[in-house]
């Protein structure tokens, strides 16, 4: 059967993106206004059919991707595989989100001279520069200033101001920045996994070939895709001692996305394993150095930008949105209506309360995340990506392909085992959890329950490893190797 070979499954992959693309093109989050003609409404029946089309074609993708992790496949196919299901998305709209139509609208208020972090998309004119756009913004976020870093809103503003606003070619100037991410995060896994001892086709497999970012990455354009692989770029060059370049990247990373930040803890951690002198110097220098380049490079781009420092007053607005993905949101809201069921108290504290806790419990599982790195027990990059995802799950929002925050580090940092096989599993469910016009139904949650159980019971009967593959315990990089030797290609 042709499916049962690695050719076989990356053209399934392949037919199954086209799919996803196809049905997105009448399903997708389409614009409220395309002046193009090229993105419209074709009627419910049609948008019905091409959504079924559209999860058929992500079941087939999903499919693949896990029969791909078994085959002995080399760096070169994987990539070869990974262009064949990225092309399909090219051209697309919109899917599973309207995030970017937020982005274009804020790239042209930023053009327009508003303050991004005071006021939200609805002050465009709507015959203006950006309008369009504006009016295809979710309802959550028309009024909600951005909680995005100076370099991406200029980034946004470029296009904004480069495309006029036009809402087809500034989405596809948009998936072009998308695609740059996904070439920098291929870049990074490549030689985080090098650095680590481990297969580079197998890291690509787990953190640029998964489903979960193809869909929410390069179909819906998210710029956590830029974020992770500034991130990465910047833990890798300091895992080669050069740790003033890749805290500057981290910085970069930060005036993205803000939870990039806690890979300067890390950096730390390689910078005072580095460090000669006493004692309080080394830890002086490895706490505050790498944090004092990054705000360096925030406060540049911040001037640069023009947009004032408000990002810094912004970085809580989205946990005003309830997510059913947020544990500490979920039991912080049961809590709170039970309680005024009770005593008739206001639920709004309590919510608030738990998911405080919440970050809290985080930060101390952090701090004892990067105490066994500084004693040897742990690589400081593996740390890090295990770090990501604590900071995930116990976030006040959470959305699917926040997953990929420290689900990419991971993919290279660590052999296969328990973590990696739970976010396999997790990356096979979350991708149903949407659909492909950005809405959360709840049929959404039960087909991404289903998927779950499946996986988890195919994962446990035949774990996700090719045959005959061994997957070699991490070693611990010296930070201050500038040519560490390159561990022998491997298969996935």
């Amino acid at each position: 059967m042709w499916a049962m070979s690695a050719v076989g499954h990356r053209r399934l992959g392949a037919a199954g993106s086209l799919a996803v693309a196809v049905g997105g093109w009448f399903s997708g989050k389409l614009p409220a206004h395309d002046p193009w003609g090229l993105w419209t409404d074709h009627g419910s029946v049609t948008k019905a059919a091409a959504a079924v089309l559209a999860y058929l074609g992500l079941t087939a993708l999903v499919v693949a991707w896990w029969q791909y992790g078994r085959t002995a496949s080399t760096v070169r196919d994987t990539l070869v595989t990974l262009a064949w299901w990225t092309a399909p998305f090219l051209l697309a709209p919109p899917l599973y989100s309207a995030d970017v139509y937020s982005y274009i609208a804020q790239g042209a208020m930023v053009v327009e001279g508003h303050d991004v972090y005071t006021v939200g998309p609805s002050a465009l004119d709507p015959g203006g520069i950006g309008g369009d756009a504006a009016a295809s913004v979710g309802n959550h976020w028309r009024d909600t200033p951005a909680p995005y870093g100076p370099l991406f809103l200029l980034l946004s503003a470029a296009v904004a101001w480069t495309t006029g606003g036009t809402v087809v070619p500034a989405v596809l100037a948009m998936r072009l920045i998308a695609l740059a991410s996904l070439i920098l995060i291929v870049w990074a896994l490549r030689r985080l996994a090098r650095e680590h001892g481990h297969s580079e086709s197998r890291a690509l497999w787990l953190g640029a070939l998964n489903p979960l970012l193809l869909m929410h990455v390069i179909g819906g354009l998210h710029n956590d895709g830029l974020m992770i692989g500034l991130m990465l770029a910047g833990l890798v060059l300091a895992l080669r001692g050069r740790w003033i370049t890749g805290s500057a990247l981290v910085g970069l990373a930060m005036m993205v996305k803000s939870p990039a930040a806690v890979a300067l803890l890390f950096i730390g951690v390689l910078v005072h394993a580095s460090a000669t002198g006493p004692q309080p110097r080394r830890w002086a220098k490895g706490l505050l150095a790498p944090g004092l380049i990054a705000c360096a490079v925030a406060g540049a781009a911040t001037l640069i930008g023009g947009t004032g420092f408000g990002w810094l007053h912004t970085q809580g607005v989205a946990a005003n949105i309830h997510t059913a993905l947020s544990v500490p949101s979920d039991l912080g809201l049961g809590l709170g209506e039970l309680l005024h069921l009770l005593a008739g108290t206001d639920p709004a504290p309590v919510k608030s309360a738990v998911q405080t806790l919440g970050l809290a419990a985080a930060l101390v599982v952090i701090v004892l995340l990067a105490r066994r790195a500084m004693r040897g027990s742990m690589t400081p990059a593996h740390a890090l990506g295990l770090s990501l995802l604590v900071l995930v799950a116990l976030s006040p929002m959470v959305q699917p392909w926040y997953l990929l925050w420290g689900m990419a580090v991971v993919a290279a940092t660590a052999p296969y085992g328990r973590v990696s096989a739970i976010l396999v599993v997790l990356s096979a469910a979350l991708v149903y959890e949407t659909h492909p016009m950005g809405a959360t139904p709840p049929y959404g949650f039960a087909l991404a329950g289903l998927a779950a159980v499946l996986g988890t019971l195919a994962i446990r009967r035949t774990p996700v490893v090719p045959p005959g593959v061994h997957l070699p315990a991490p070693r611990t990089p010296a930070a201050a190797d500038p040519a560490p030797a390159p561990a022998p290609q491997s298969t996935p």
